[in-house]
């Protein structure tokens, strides 16, 4: 497992320590499978905000356990489910560190990260910081399965893991768009940054993801989309703030020898694989514009061939896109289909279900041992969108492996 020696997530989020949180738990007492359900740190939003933020020390099961699933959705503070079309959840990762035990204490009053904490990333190959996490998905969360069947499960909190004198805990970076009152629901969700108000000096003081300057053909996406910006309104529009949550519904297993540990894996249609010597490097760049090219139905692809230095069996797979999917496929070196994810669209105005909104993304579940990917093999994976101009379009493929069988 990778350590993430220096942070900079995905979305450049503003730093805030968790303060608390409401949870349940129920046991199955048939297969022994535990569920809680926790609330996060609130924070507020108003049309046309934008709120990009890290939430660190969030909660989670404690022990050495195996989760079975992680599920997590944008809410009020009634708890009523909050639908897409007035805050759209961009984003939500589910992110793993280990903090100094001693530190702990300065942490918590300095809210100074920068001391005695390491970050530790899936087992997928991006290049330092990028997609780290564990979990995590957006607008397509309500209606996208993340169950691990028996029995297989993600090992955590196992001591021999975590290194003397550190305690393993856990962070969500969060980017939300309220769309209330925007000029344009599609171009604030999809963060044209001419839709948005952007400081005067924007371009001059805004690093890409290769920390050089943004360059003037930057159209939108994630480097627009900063925390407490805000989307061009309708004229005159007024709308009162609120403050959200995101709720998170976690299931898990204690872990002993009936367990069977699975590695998690985060292809990126926008991995540019090079080589430096003998070393691979995966220069992905986690977001893509897509043209419009004439008026064609055929739809846009993006391919990336991935080597893959370990592989395993293939026990579950989905992907991360955003609303215009058409499908994601991965391929193995072969040409054989390993995993094809179909979207489903909203047909009407409650949350889940909204009208146009990418609100789930289908999974695969093969039998357990029917599909093995070699070590080295070179996966190729395919996202297809539709012919429509759109900017910081996402292709994540995520992947679940075993390197053995149950007997």
């Amino acid at each position: 497992m990778m350590i993430i020696s220096k942070v900079m997530l995905l979305s450049l989020s503003v730093i805030v320590i968790l303060s608390g949180t409401t949870y349940s738990i129920f046991l199955d007492s048939e297969n022994h499978i535990k569920s809680a359900t926790f609330v996060s740190k609130s924070f507020e939003v108003g049309p046309g905000k934008i709120v990009s933020k890290s939430f660190y020390d969030i909660e989670f099961p404690k022990g050495h356990i195996g989760v079975k699933s992680f599920d997590a959705e944008l809410v009020d503070e009634d708890g009523n489910s909050v639908p897409l079309y007035e805050t759209y959840l961009h984003h939500w990762f589910a992110i793993k560190y280990n903090e100094n035990i001693t530190m702990s204490r300065y942490i918590e009053k300095s809210h100074d990260i920068s001391k005695g904490i390491n970050y530790t990333r899936n087992d997928g190959a991006c290049r330092g910081f990028l997609l780290p996490h564990y979990w995590g998905l957006g607008g397509e969360s309500r209606g996208t399965s993340s169950n691990l069947p028996d029995p297989f499960a993600v090992e955590f909190g196992n001591p021999t893991n975590i290194p003397h004198g550190f305690k393993e805990k856990w962070l969500f970076d969060i980017m939300a768009i309220d769309t209330r009152g925007a000029y344009s629901r599609k171009g604030c969700i999809e963060c044209r940054c001419n839709l948005l108000n952007l400081p005067k000096d924007f371009y001059n003081v805004t690093k890409d993801i290769n920390e050089q300057p943004l360059s003037l053909n930057y159209k939108g996406g994630l480097f627009c989309c900063k925390d407490n910006l805000q989307c061009k309104l309708r004229k005159g529009f007024h709308g009162p703030t609120r403050k959200l949550s995101l709720r998170y519904k976690i299931k898990w297993v204690d872990w002993d020898e009936h367990q069977v540990p699975l590695k998690f894996y985060i292809l990126d249609t926008t991995d540019r694989v090079r080589t430096n010597g003998s070393t691979t490097i995966h220069d992905c760049q986690a977001e893509y514009t897509i043209p419009r090219i004439g008026h064609s139905d055929s739809p846009h692809v993006k391919k990336a061939n991935i080597p893959m230095k370990k592989g395993g069996y293939l026990i579950y797979g989905t992907s991360h896109m955003h609303t215009g999917v058409v499908n994601a496929t991965l391929y193995g070196q072969d040409g054989r289909v390993l995993c094809t994810s179909t979207p489903k669209y909203g047909t009407g105005k409650e949350a889940g279900n909204e009208r146009g909104y990418l609100v789930g993304m289908s999974g695969c579940y093969p039998k357990p041992g029917s599909i093995k990917i070699k070590d080295g093999e070179i996966l190729t994976l395919e996202t297809r969108y539709q012919n429509k101009f759109r900017t910081g379009a996402m292709g994540f493929f995520y992947i679940h492996l075993a390197e053995q069988l149950p007997n």
